[in-house]
């Protein structure tokens, strides 16, 4: 019997979680709060299909975190933290003290006592990495100034849990009657005893053997698995690794996770980091989505009924605060042109470490039941606005600026050439030099105010400009130009552009960068159809390498690789209709599309070379050649 239980209540756990998630992701909400909308359905609250076994398998479910926590060190190398170290360590550093004195400072307002206040500061100051770097990748915001200090502060967050952990015991015994023989270290009678030099010493110990074995002995140890080619051997060594020193660090009153990270940072230059990663990766994430689901199955919902213009008041509150100190932060490093904004909505709301947070906080008994139901409430509902308030930033708050910047700060044009590049990344950056040192005028508008000024530095002329805006478009000479190239990375934006010249300017060339096949049909359906995959023609060419590498006579390596783009510009046209139609008949004429590529590359390695040769077409190009000559003369 106790096993059907068992096995019923993985299956309510595990279906909810298959249900849920991909339908939070769908509405842009992310994984995490689809992990916790299972939770709360499942829960006493809606469906009550769990109960007070929710707490057990919480309890089972946080070596999820420890697990989080070693994946978090093991991406967080040396090197990159000290490249990165004053907007991780200046930045990342002064927002999560300044938020949590502000909030702190609020909560004694509110009538909580000191150490629960400085509590409260510290697990509300954070933000939630799963939420934002998911928001930042699906919208091509990573690499822009706000993504990049958006990363430091989030890199920063995560680092500062761990000190976070170890505080919370400490605030729990402040002020208090419960004593350090109450507190983790009473785990192990042994410590507990031990004279507080004692105490350092082992604790110090521990932690030293832990980066020894980590910088001198796991790589021959790792690679000795390796060799025996078992991947399941190489998954039992790392739980083994992590289990064991989770229990070392408990043993000695410390938390498992401060352990498990310290070995994490240690690994991170070890060769075989990511084959650890990949390993620990598939129990971290359904453990996590274990825990969030506990989360949301333990959240008192009756709380919210009772008084939900309180607990919506300070959902309201707290993403405010940590808005006010976001947005003056951001000005200070010197955050303009709308990029303040976006890095202050981007980090507004709470994260998912406060509910691990909270969690070891009630284990602790820092907070009643009733302030551990109300806070995550809060946290709860900050992290479901957070999509809400990108998208106020987004409809509202930026064409505001946009407008705003068109009249006073975008560069004015003092020349009107035939040519307009939207966008100067990595990618217009490229396509830039080639046209100019062919000679060809061009205008290169851009709207990274940071990259304007960098690459001024190096002698482009570039124009700082919202290209989405018409106006900017009009100054830049649109009227006059003969083509405009949408180089910039924001798929969406260059779309926009797209339908809005095509409308009012139909004569104009465009030529466009696209995302993948579906953007270059989305252009198609625009009537652009000159478009370029921004990763085709460079994994072609890498590919034609390898070809080489692999035994391939160079002729035959380069001739196969412009069949193979010829054959994909060929198709392209045909696989667009069939898109349109039918979703179902694209997929198969894509197969059939690559079986045909297959079988035409296989027969032409079996011809020499001959006239209609596509590849190496001599005498088609000294013909051009000497064409060209003539008409220019």
């Amino acid at each position: 019997m106790h096993n059907q239980d068992f096995f019923f209540q993985a299956l309510i756990y595990l279906g909810a979680a298959v249900i849920s998630v991909p339908i939070a992701k769908k509405m842009g909400l992310g994984s995490v709060l689809g992990y916790l909308l299972a939770g709360v359905i499942i829960g006493p609250f809606i469906l009550g299909l769990v109960g007070n076994e929710a707490d057990e398998v919480m309890h089972f479910a946080e070596f999820g975190v420890v697990l989080m926590l070693f994946v978090i060190g093991l991406e967080l190398q040396p090197s990159l933290l000290w490249k990165m170290r004053k907007s991780i360590f200046g930045l990342g550093g002064l927002q999560v003290l300044i938020t949590s004195v502000v909030i702190a400072a609020v909560a004694v307002l509110f009538g909580f006592r000191l150490n629960n206040a400085i509590a409260i500061g510290l697990i509300l100051a954070l933000s939630s990495t799963a939420i934002v770097i998911q928001t930042l990748t699906e919208k091509g915001l990573l690499r822009n100034v706000a993504g990049k200090s958006a990363f430091s502060v989030l890199l920063f967050q995560d680092m500062a849990v761990i000190p976070v952990l170890a505080l919370l015991p400490i605030l729990a015994t402040w002020g208090s009657s419960i004593n350090l023989a109450q507190s983790d270290l009473d785990k192990v009678t042994g410590v507990s005893s031990m004279p507080g030099w004692a105490q350092l010493l082992l604790i110090t110990g521990v932690i030293a053997a832990i980066i020894f074995i980590g910088r001198f002995i796991a790589r021959h140890v790792f690679r000795l698995v390796a060799e025996t080619g078992l991947h399941e051997i190489f998954t039992a060594l790392g739980l083994l690794l992590v289990i064991g020193i989770a229990l070392a660090m408990d043993a000695i009153g410390l938390s498992p996770a401060l352990g498990t990270f310290i070995a994490g940072v240690v690994l991170a230059e070890n060769e075989y980091r990511h084959e650890l990663e990949s390993t620990i990766e598939p129990f971290k994430g359904l453990l996590l989505g274990l825990f969030f689901i506990s989360v949301g199955a333990s959240i008192n919902f009756n709380l919210f009924v009772e008084q939900p213009f309180k607990i919506l008041a300070y959902v309201l509150l707290l993403i405010l605060l940590k808005f006010i100190v976001l947005f003056i932060l951001g000005r200070i490093f010197k955050l303009r042109k709308g990029y303040d904004f976006l890095f202050a909505f981007l980090l507004a709301q709470s994260s998912e470490f406060s509910f691990v947070l909270i969690s070891f906080s009630i284990q602790n008994q820092l907070f009643e039941t009733q302030t551990a139901g109300i806070l995550l409430l809060v946290v709860t509902l900050s992290m479901t606005i957070s999509p809400l308030l990108l998208i106020f930033n987004d409809k509202a708050v930026r064409p505001i600026l946009s407008r705003r910047e068109n009249k006073q700060d975008f560069d004015e044009f003092d020349e009107i050439n035939p040519v307009i590049i939207a966008g100067f990344g990595r990618f217009g950056l490229a396509l830039g030099r080639f046209l100019l040192a062919n000679k060809i005028q061009v205008t290169i508008i851009d709207s990274n105010p940071a990259n304007v000024e960098i690459l001024r530095k190096y002698g482009f002329k570039l124009f700082y400009g919202d290209v989405t805006r018409p106006q900017v478009l009009e100054k830049a000479g649109i009227e006059k130009a003969k083509m405009l190239i949408l180089s910039m990375a924001e798929h969406e934006d260059a779309l926009k552009i797209a339908k809005h010249v095509r409308k009012n300017y139909p004569r104009l060339r465009i030529l466009a960068r696209a995302k993948d096949i579906f953007h270059v049909f989305e252009f198609y359906k625009l009537h652009v159809r000159i478009t370029q995959r921004e990763m085709f023609n460079s994994a072609t060419e890498l590919g034609v390498k390898a070809l080489v590498q692999l035994g391939f006579t160079r002729y035959e390596a380069y001739r196969a690789g412009r069949i193979f783009k010829h054959h994909e510009e060929q198709v392209l046209e045909e696989l667009y209709s069939t898109w349109k139609e039918d979703e179902k008949e694209f997929i198969r004429e894509t197969q059939r599309f690559s079986k045909q590529l297959s079988e035409t590359l296989l027969t032409e390695r079996n011809y020499t070379i001959h006239e209609s040769d596509d590849a190496w077409d001599v005498d088609s190009a000294r013909k051009e050649s000497i064409e060209s000559s003539s008409s220019k003369e």
